[in-house]
């Protein structure tokens, strides 16, 4: 197996996460090499060279972040990705595969456990013709405003620092005017030109270090669960977060929801954010890739 992790990653980084579980799956007989790069583009050289070289399975003990960059490479190869959680949200290993509260030698035995899933991932188009993927959940409007805010700021770390930055961006709340496609699964298409807070899209559940955004999103089920939410009143909005937090929301009036193939979305000024980290401004298009990803997860997982 080939181990990535990522030395500039705000927290994971120093707990000596990649050495631990290297040890452990030697522990269990697999041969293991570590391999680190000094920058996004030389994280996936590497990874692109261990799939070259026939390595059996890509490992990263990261965060999101870290994760995405090898979901880029290993889409569609069919070698399979393990997850040691060591980082801020861990939101695709909690939210889309039941993996966030694994330590690290749990989530080494989980992968030498060798079970294996398929999952779905979701394909963003930009306006450029240029695409990425990601595995847990896009963000437009007031959320990926937080995400702004959140990885501007330096403390507190983990997922108290998204709702410390959900609170500060909630005094500078504003309608967005959005104009949105949803290719639905029976064949139709819907379109919806509002004032919104926020349209989210997810493959998996959660985003912000473990907030269940899309809390019915199935990452196996071919589908991407969509979540618009119109803009309330501050007022409103007080009363609202809780049940985002509970992952309730759904069910309140502000709040549609939508299963789709794909999705297009179009906003002024805003940046969306997927799997944690910026990857576009707005008009985006998004859509599903399904059974794109092989991943090392226990027979439990959702």
């Amino acid at each position: 197996m080939t181990l990535l992790t990522n030395p500039a990653a705000r927290a994971g980084a120093h707990t000596g996460a990649a050495p631990q579980a290297a040890l452990h799956l030697r522990e269990h007989g697999i041969r293991t090499t570590i391999i680190s790069g000094g920058s996004a583009a030389e994280s996936s050289d590497l990874v692109r060279e261990a799939i070259a070289s026939g390595t059996d399975a890509v490992v990263v003990a990261g965060g999101d972040g870290t994760v995405n960059l090898a979901i880029q490479q290993l889409a569609g190869t069919g070698i399979p990705l393990g997850i040691i959680p060591a980082g801020t949200g861990n939101d695709f290993a909690g939210g889309a595969l039941g993996l966030k509260e694994l330590d690290i030698a749990a989530a080494a035995q989980a992968i030498a456990a060798g079970d294996r899933r398929t999952i779905d991932l979701a394909r963003v188009t930009r306006a450029d013709g240029s695409t990425q993927m990601f595995g847990s959940v896009l963000a437009s409007g007031f959320d990926s405003r937080v995400n702004d805010r959140a990885n501007a700021m330096r403390w507190p770390r983990g997922g108290s620092r998204y709702s410390i930055a959900i609170l500060l961006e909630f005094l500078a709340l504003a309608r967005i005017p959005f104009e949105v496609e949803v290719d639905l699964e029976d064949g139709t298409t819907e379109r919806i030109a509002r004032d919104l807070m926020m349209a989210t899209i997810g493959n998996g559940t959660s985003y912000g270090g473990g907030i269940p955004i899309c809390p019915d999103a199935d990452p196996a089920d071919g589908l991407l669960d969509v979540v618009l939410v119109r803009a309330p009143s501050r007022l409103r909005l007080l009363r609202l977060l809780p049940r985002v937090y509970q992952g309730t929301h759904t069910s309140v009036p502000e709040v549609s929801t939508y299963r789709a193939k794909a999705i297009r979305l179009s906003a002024p000024e805003v940046t969306a954010y997927a799997d944690g980290d910026p990857i576009g401004s707005l008009p985006l298009s998004v859509e599903v890739v399904p059974k794109a990803l092989t991943v090392f997860a226990p027979a439990a997982a959702p």
